[in-house]
């Protein structure tokens, strides 16, 4: 059993459920109520309620059971789909919904939709994953492609490891930039002291991190900007942690926000969203594939001073 202890330092008056869902992005509300329930999370060493308020200065330790490995099965929940043909699928995936069952996360993500969808994809890329090629944060939105049989997932799989694909995504970050544009090169791997974290590290350890970015706009009302990230490698948390590494984290981002971070913008969401996607088709390497998985509202305030997601085609 995994056990995790931390001090809260900004709960932006959240209850205990919600809170921990933002600061546990691994583990989904339904999951961290289950091991509420169960009594498997304590604050203050004692055993608490979903509800129960959260407030700077509170002990809280998450006991998480072992993962039981088992084969996602089929449910009818909503996607929202931009593409689709006999070897892929693309999807504007919603914030809040986990790409794949793990642990904590049985149930209620994209692959079992998926599943319902397209009938059994069990047999690409192993039962716990299937068809899955690359993921986003379950608070993170917008395109994401998945293979429909072996052929689409080897060559989708090839595409992304050798960095073939274009992944251009949009964000808002705290603060003003003291650089227009640029390039985040760094190594990326897991916190050592919060495991659910990620964190740049040492060269020799984790792996390479690459990532352009052009900043768009900078509000002076709320001290933040909206800025067009592009992946060259995929690393987990790369964007929350390389802007974080810039001294500028994501609006929303509780997980790597610290409370010494005030942030002025209230969107209620992680404003993360992935805009653009483009491979090679996987039956036709000469067929170029892009897609745009169309820009959420909550980033109105910052985009509509720039003209619209119209305007973002200039920078393609």
């Amino acid at each position: 059993m995994e056990q995790l202890s931390f001090i809260v330092e900004d709960s932006f008056g959240m209850r205990l459920d919600q809170y921990l869902s933002s600061r546990l992005p691994g583990l989904s509300r339904a999951r961290i109520q289950s091991l509420i329930k169960d009594g498997n999370i304590l604050t203050q060493g004692k055993v608490c309620k979903a509800k129960t308020p959260v407030e700077p200065g509170m002990h809280v330790t998450v006991q998480i059971p072992d993962p039981v490995s088992a084969e996602a099965r089929p449910q009818d929940l909503p996607i929202d789909i931009i593409y689709e043909d006999a070897d892929i699928i693309v999807l504007n995936k919603q914030s809040g919904m986990v790409v794949h069952p793990a642990a904590g996360n049985p149930d209620g993500t994209l692959v079992n939709a998926l599943l319902h969808h397209c009938g059994d994809l069990s047999g690409i890329g192993g039962v716990e994953r299937p068809g899955i090629v690359h993921r986003l944060d379950k608070d993170t939105s917008g395109c994401i492609v998945v293979a429909k049989n072996d052929k689409a997932h080897i060559s989708l799989c090839s595409q992304f490891a050798g960095r073939s694909t274009r992944k251009l995504y949009l964000a808002v970050v705290q603060g003003c930039l003291k650089k227009g544009e640029g390039t985040i090169f760094t190594n990326i791997g897991r916190h050592p002291v919060n495991r659910m974290k990620m964190t740049v590290v040492n060269p020799g350890s984790g792996k390479p991190a690459i990532t352009d970015y052009r900043v768009l706009y900078y509000d002076v009302s709320t001290d933040s900007s909206l800025v067009l990230c592009s992946l060259h490698t995929g690393r987990t948390h790369q964007i929350r942690v390389h802007m974080l590494h810039l001294g500028h984290p994501l609006i929303g981002d509780i997980v790597y926000a610290t409370h010494m971070t005030r942030q002025k913008a209230k969107t209620g969401r992680l404003m993360l969203h992935a805009w653009h996607l483009a491979f090679d088709h996987p039956d036709d390497s000469v067929r170029r594939m892009c897609f745009f998985a169309p820009v959420p509202s909550e980033f109105g305030p910052w985009l509509d001073t720039i003209g619209g997601e119209e305007s973002l085609r200039r920078y393609l």
